[in-house]
């Protein structure tokens, strides 16, 4: 078996103060380079203890290094996501299929962006806000992710990610979520979360023989 590549920081696609004024060059800076990057590293180094501790047979701590491998993988496609859900020429309104899908699970964009929202305002400490893609059914669903650890069903595929965490949007809003949150939509791309939906359409989780 081929030795696995680490794990490495994306490059963001637009420069970093491509995004303001809804999103500061200093916030963006700190939250990629430095944030993201500590989940990138925590991973890696997961990893790495998961290999040690199966070269050595010894799982004494494999309750809290399961829960690290969760913690900074989920923080990892997060992130990831995030950064490709926004745009410079973010913003406007859903189109196609992925339009006629939110019109068919929510009634409309607006309904979306309302449920979205409160979802994230809604979280308790520190997540994110996702629109999803259940597999089984084929519907799109909005839910909250804590901690990276937990309230997301296994199946779901998210789309659409909103970061609740402080440092996503402290520096700049400091402790007015709701204008964080009504400036990511003038940010989101849809044209990425439309691909999104066209990528995972075709997957299917076969609960039945």
């Amino acid at each position: 078996m081929a030795e696995s590549k680490e794990f490495e920081l994306p490059k963001l696609s637009y420069a970093l103060n491509a995004l303001e004024p809804a999103y500061s060059s200093e916030l963006l800076e700190l939250h990629h380079d430095k944030h993201h990057a500590a989940y990138v590293a925590g991973l890696n180094k997961t990893l790495a203890d998961l290999a040690e501790v199966r070269e050595k047979n010894n799982y004494g701590t494999i309750n809290q290094l399961q829960k690290n491998l969760a913690f900074h993988f989920s923080g990892h496609i997060l992130h990831s996501i995030f950064w490709l859900n926004m745009s410079p020429n973010g913003g406007g309104s859903p189109e196609g299929p992925l339009a006629e899908a939110i019109d068919a699970n929510f009634g409309g964009a607006d309904q979306l962006r309302a449920q979205l929202s409160q979802a994230a305002l809604g979280i308790q400490g520190s997540g994110w806000s996702a629109l999803c893609f259940e597999p089984i059914s084929g519907r799109l669903l909005v839910e909250q992710v804590y901690d990276h650890q937990g309230n997301l069903p296994n199946g779901s595929l998210p789309l659409l990610v909103l970061d609740m965490w402080e440092h996503a949007y402290y520096l700049q809003y400091r402790n007015e979520k709701k204008k964080w949150v009504d400036a990511f939509w003038d940010l989101v791309d849809w044209s990425d979360v439309s691909d999104r939906l066209t990528g995972v359409k075709p997957l299917n989780l076969r609960l039945a023989a």
